[in-house]
């Protein structure tokens, strides 16, 4: 099958994996020099997608600047062709393969598109061979170690994704100490593919099987993380929903693969280079680090008390009572008092959490109405579950940050006061908008709990 032009528009049909390979590389060059042309001529630069800001405008990592925006729109536009052609592309050679088309969706996701361009382009075509293919001569060798019953062949497949995949987890968090879209999301696919390959490898199996040896496999990674004092409980229940969704995803996409045609010959070379892409994309998210976006998190609450009398409460106050949250009693910092040094502008508060105190110099000072200050020390976020006497994992430094907080004092009628906390913060785990859904939950929780007090201690104390 050689290359035609109408290959970048056509539906119909199918395609080789050497005209695949061809034209995804060809039109890889020619958008990484028209983007640029378009940025030398236009923009006043020579930016490439190699240009950090670029690359992490591809990978999702940032939110566009309003001075980036005109640039980044213009890529956009100039690559809805190639996004047509990949798209055109994609499909024609899924059919080919006797995938289901649904397949393409992958080729829209950061990180994940790497690995199956890789996958397109290794397997047979359905029609490459007329006869059953026997396995070459690592697939032979790997065949020998499987055993021949189905728990057997689950259980090594198992046992040796997840050795590969514990050591790629750590070279990420230890090595390159970034908790980006490789490790979680390229790797969970990685573990759920590779094992429900390496299960299919004597005999084809079933959708359920090689999701369920996928999710297993990560089961399997996260016991071992535990055990080797890597990670700690909870952070691995937080990460547990996306990891086991994108497993099952990889694990499918196995099974599609296994399902399809006799894949044996060509299963050397897909571990190979799945193996060898994790790491490569793990170095690229470390030495280009996302711009990291300030987020903001707001909560009120009606006290029956005047401004002035909530303000005292607001600047420091008592101890609160022991947490009944379960979020606090599974390890996660809680506000325990707080206490001022010094007095208007310039003075320090210490909001003390159960990890350690939040230092917090003053920035405005608008008695009764705002106080409004920086934070230029956070604690540790939480404090791990573990079988060992502590365990310090890397996102434990820096990864979640406060960075400036505020509350605002809003008089209301009959005496009361709309008391709000505004917490500003960024984190550098990504994707960034899961976890944002882990940090803005427990930021609100921690609100509750200081703004509830401050709300006794004033309403007790009178108007």
């Amino acid at each position: 099958m050689k290359p035609e032009l109408s290959d970048l528009w056509r539906w119909s049909g199918e395609l080789g994996r050497r005209t695949f390979i061809f034209w995804g590389v060809l039109l890889a060059v020619i958008k990484f020099n028209l983007d640029r042309l378009i940025s030398a001529v236009w923009f006043g630069g020579g930016r490439t997608i190699f240009d950090p800001e670029t690359l992490k405008f591809y990978l999702w990592q940032s939110p566009l600047k309003e001075t980036e925006k005109p640039y980044f729109l213009t890529l956009l536009v100039v690559s809805l062709p190639f996004l047509w052609a990949g798209t055109v592309l994609t499909l024609r050679r899924l059919r080919s393969l006797g995938c289901q088309p649904f397949w393409v969706l992958l080729f829209f996701v950061p990180v994940v598109k790497f690995i199956f361009f890789a996958v397109l382009s290794l397997l047979p075509s359905k029609d490459d061979h007329q006869h059953p293919v026997r396995p070459g001569r690592w697939g032979s060798r790997i065949e020998r170690i499987l055993p021949a019953s189905t728990f057997g062949s689950a259980l090594v497949a198992v046992c040796l994704t997840a050795a590969l995949a514990g050591l790629a987890a750590w070279a990420g968090a230890r090595v390159f100490r970034d908790y980006g879209w490789a490790i979680f999301v390229g790797l969970p696919f990685c573990m759920g593919f590779l094992s429900s390959l390496i299960h299919s490898l004597r005999e084809e199996q079933s959708l359920r099987r090689c999701i369920a040896v996928a999710n297993a496999t990560v089961l399997l990674v996260g016991a071992g993380l535990i055990l080797f004092a890597i990670e700690g409980v909870v952070c691995l229940i937080m990460a547990a929903p996306i990891a086991f969704i994108i497993a099952s995803i990889g694990g499918a996409l196995g099974y599609a693969v296994q399902k399809t045609f006799r894949w044996r010959s060509e299963s050397p070379r897909l571990f190979c280079s799945i193996i060898v892409l994790l790491p490569l994309v793990m170095g690229l998210e470390h030495a280009v680090p996302p711009t990291l976006p300030l987020l903001e998190v707001k909560s009120s609450v009606v006290v029956n008390a005047s401004p002035e009398n909530v303000w005292r409460n607001v600047v420091s106050f008592s101890e609160l009572p022991p947490p009944k949250e379960m979020i606090f009693q599974l390890g996660i910092a809680y506000p325990i008092r707080a206490e001022i040094f010094g007095c208007g502008v310039g003075a320090v508060r210490h909001c003390n959490f159960s990890t350690g105190p939040f230092v917090e110099p003053i920035e405005v000072w608008d008695e009764p109405r705002r106080l409004k200050f920086s934070v230029t020390h956070n604690p540790e976020p939480m404090q791990e579950w573990t079988p060992y006497r502590e365990v310090h994992p890397v996102h434990l430094d820096g990864y979640l940050e406060s960075r400036a907080g505020q509350f605002q004092l809003v008089p209301l009628d009959g005496g009361r006061t709309l008391l709000e906390g505004t917490t500003w913060y960024y984190h550098r785990l990504w994707p960034s908008k899961y976890w944002q859904l882990w940090s803005d939950y427990i930021i609100h929780t921690i609100h509750p709990r200081v703004l509830d007090h401050v709300k006794q201690l004033s309403e007790r104390t009178g108007p």
